[in-house]
């Protein structure tokens, strides 16, 4: 392939729409996007380029707002192609206001074939091309106008090869059977992204150390961790810029009744303080007297052995099962969802056992090895 596509600039909605009747036949699009996001928390979109094959559309969101057919484009008809798509969809997303469907993500398709489940694009090129892409302006400044003769084609390159690595992804999906894994894994990644903010209650779930908490001090983070969510958005502001993840945690810990107790947790700004106080101060005591039927559930250390046996097993499982299939251990599961697991066994729940093809893989032989731990 040529490393010097025919390129269209886009800045009217005139250009976007005629662009759009071009490629409404098309089978399949490669998508990608240039973005800004240092100083806020939605992403500024800079630059978006599509390509169903023939010469590359750049799109400039500065000029044009998107239009009606680039929004069906992107929601109906053809397939999406992109890679490591999840912040290009929350661009597209927040410029198109509509969802990017139907989609197969590159990185994913690769992780299915047993390749760095996090491969780059510029890589993946080179795996199934042979050619080498130029990396000269990964960290361009894209708000800046004109673009460079080079930032046009390194944006250009980025989706034209797109086309070409999956003509050789889809045939190897299809030796290996594995094109349903894929379209299940490309259609959750598509209803995360419609659920962005419905997912703020489950922040507090990422932060590692919430086992060191109290069901009670858990509550508190729970909802300070809504809180930051809501107002970073609102604010447009990124969330450690609004107040970071170890503060909240941090006032959760000492669960503070005044601003000379809230003053004391560790690394809070004065600042911050003035600001949101009274607002930490008022969850902190939503979370005090709260019902205790309605607390989240105390969690076990990871640092018992009963936990560690548990959790030894079930990777046991995982990685023989990773093995057989070819695939890194983290593509069947991830530790998180590890220790979801052993937490629901210490405490007889029922367990959240991996559903669709990682459930047919994997299901029954974590349940049997817990059987068996607990039985020993």
């Amino acid at each position: 392939m040529s490393l010097t596509p025919e390129i269209h600039w886009i800045d009217t909605p005139e250009a976007l729409d005629a662009a759009c009747a071009l490629v409404a036949d098309a089978s399949v699009i490669a998508l990608d996007t240039e973005f800004f996001r240092e100083k806020t928390f939605h992403p500024v979109p800079a630059l978006i380029q599509f390509s169903a094959g023939g010469p590359a559309w750049l799109i400039d969101p500065l000029a044009v707002d998107c239009t009606d057919p680039f929004r069906r484009l992107l929601s109906e008809g053809p397939l999406k192609l992109l890679h490591a798509s999840s912040e290009d969809l929350e661009v597209l997303a927040h410029w198109a206001g509509g969802a990017v469907a139907p989609l197969v993500d590159t990185q994913i398709a690769q992780s299915l074939l047993g390749e760095n489940a996090a491969m780059g694009y510029q890589r993946l090129v080179e795996h199934w091309t042979g050619e080498v892409l130029p990396k000269d302006e990964t960290r361009s400044d894209w708000l800046v106008r004109p673009l460079s003769e080079s930032q046009c084609l390194y944006a250009a390159l980025d989706v034209v090869f797109l086309l070409k690595v999956w003509e050789h992804q889809r045939e190897a999906l299809d030796r290996l059977g594995r094109m349903e894994w894929l379209q299940a894994d490309c259609s959750e990644l598509v209803a995360q992204a419609l659920r962005s903010e419905g997912a703020d209650g489950q922040w507090y779930l990422r932060n590692r150390q919430l086992w060191r908490l109290s069901p009670r001090q858990i509550e508190a983070y729970r909802l300070l961790t809504i809180w930051r969510e809501g107002e970073a958005r609102r604010r447009n502001l990124p969330r450690g810029w609004l107040v970071n993840d170890r503060v909240l945690h941090g006032i959760a810990e000492r669960m503070p009744e005044n601003r000379y107790q809230l003053a004391e947790v560790e690394d809070i700004k004065p600042g911050l303080i003035k600001r949101d106080g009274d607002t930490f101060l008022s969850l902190v005591k939503q979370a005090r007297e709260a019902e205790g039927e309605t607390l989240p559930p105390e969690l076990p250390s990871p640092m018992d052995p009963a936990f560690k046996r548990r959790l030894k097993a079930l990777k046991r499982v995982v990685n023989g099962e990773a093995e057989r299939l070819g695939l890194a251990p983290e593509v069947l599961l991830r530790r998180r969802e590890l220790e979801a697991m052993v937490t629901a066994d210490l405490k007889g729940e029922v367990l959240p056992l991996p559903g669709g093809w990682r459930g047919e893989c994997l299901a029954e032989a974590l349940e049997s090895v817990l059987s068996e731990v607990n039985a020993s």
